[in-house]
């Protein structure tokens, strides 16, 4: 498993880590434009910093704290931000040895496995893009909304709150300092399906949440796709307004449906593949383009279904192939995830590709960590050689990835987070 060692640095001795027995009141956060943290154990805080006690529970009117979660497992921390793009800074380390995951929001991957020496530091940069459901008030008269139509899986998520929330997972996390301010940089939007949206539980995942771990600290990840959605609903959900309230010129907007609306017997949202579905794809093209944002468009994994002779079978039928032909007759690039994800799943084969999928394989469809991991390394291989200028904001040194020669499921660790499911997410 690759480390994000390009963003760790210089080891530097520091002060001790906060203690789990600390038991200071926490300093309300004042308005500015950036904040510091500073969770050492020290009574003191670091100039500029303000001191924060691993009991200090988030509380609305200090705009600051911990989220719950499990005593000895991964912890939540919250700021009360605006919309917005965030540079985040963290110094992570303890006087023993750490071992840090971040995750951003819920459940984007931002680094993982950052390792520290005992009494040692190692720091770590990303950028967060914070959202909430709100929208701007159409005009007296005018159509629209003033909100997204979230759905009831939604309500309550670190994605769509007026915070960011940060999570430290691993087996020895440890956190020390911790900056934010706000930055306006490129952004790469995301709209898609549950099997590109940030799963909120574990053991779900999706490519799209891990895609932020390959990228530098000069870019953010804005994943507005969600379970069930398709081209229709993602509409008239006003999910399609949302992001495009957001997107400016240089901006990229990556778009991946078809499980979904593939299905007739879905018929308020059902687009056939040799019309309605390439004219969807056109109209986001085209607002996309209309902002100076670039469209790319992302044909869909296959589903987890082999022939006798060990084959993955297409489930898709014409869907892949008319996003190719709109990518052909609009100039739009074209990620074929479909192709690498058969590559993927056959070299496992049809013994061992559903460790891949969730629900312990019984879901052929939706990925674990591991399945969206290795997806993600697809897209972001598709990125490097079909999209030279975002390709420029991947991490460097990213070794080259073929998907017919995957990393084995069996040695693949992904520190877990706190929050868990069982409930299958929307579609199939």
């Amino acid at each position: 498993m690759m480390h994000r060692r390009a963003l760790l640095a210089a080891l530097a001795v520091a002060p001790p880590l906060w203690s789990p027995g600390a038991s200071w009141a926490a300093e309300p956060v004042t308005s500015m434009q950036s904040w510091a943290f500073d969770f050492g154990d020290d009574r003191t805080a670091a100039p500029g910093h303000v001191r924060v006690a691993r009991d200090a529970v988030y509380d609305p009117a200090i705009g600051h704290g911990f989220e719950p979660s499990p005593a000895g497992g991964p912890f939540l921390f919250s700021l009360a931000v605006p919309e917005g793009d965030y540079r985040v800074v963290v110094e992570l380390g303890a006087k023993a040895a750490s071992d840090t995951t971040i995750k951003a929001e819920s459940r984007r991957l931002m680094a993982e496995r950052i390792v520290a020496r005992p009494g040692r530091t190692a720091t770590v940069e990303f950028v967060v893009d914070v959202r909430t459901a709100a929208l701007k008030p159409p005009p007296p008269n005018a159509p629209g909304g003033v909100r997204v139509l979230l759905n009831p899986r939604e309500e309550g998520s670190y994605d769509w709150d007026d915070k960011l929330t940060l999570e430290f997972c691993g087996p020895a996390p440890a956190v020390r300092r911790l900056r934010v301010e706000p930055v306006t940089v490129p952004v790469v939007f995301l709209a898609g399906d549950s099997t590109v949206t940030d799963q909120r539980f574990e053991p779900g995942a999706s490519w799209g949440q891990m895609l932020p771990r390959f990228f530098k600290p000069d870019i953010a990840v804005a994943n507005h796709a969600e379970s069930g959605e398709t081209l229709k609903s993602f509409l008239f959900e006003h999910r399609l307004d949302k992001l495009l309230s957001r997107v400016k010129p240089g901006d990229w907007l990556l778009i991946q449906f078809g499980h979904n609306d593939q299905k007739a017997n879905w018929p308020q949202t059902y687009a056939e593949a040799a019309t309605t579905y390439r004219d969807y794809l056109k109209a986001y093209i085209g607002e996309a383009r209309r902002r100076g944002a670039k469209p790319v468009l992302v044909t869909s994994m296959h589903r987890r279904k082999f022939d006798a002779a060990g084959r993955i079978v297409n489930t898709h039928g014409d869907y892949p192939e008319a996003v190719r032909a709109v990518g052909r007759e609009t100039g739009v690039p074209v990620i074929d995830l479909l192709t690498m994800s058969a590559a993927f799943y056959e070299a496992l084969g049809p013994d061992q590709a559903w460790k891949a999928f969730g629900d312990g394989g019984k879901d052929a469809t939706h990925h674990n960590n591991y399945g969206a991991y290795v997806l993600a390394q697809c897209v972001a291989s598709g990125i490097r050689s079909q999209i030279p200028d975002l390709a420029a904001h991947l991490l460097d040194g990213l070794p080259p990835f073929d998907p017919a020669k995957p990393p084995s499921p069996d040695t693949f660790v992904l520190a877990p987070s706190a929050a868990h499911s069982t409930e299958a997410p929307r579609g199939n």
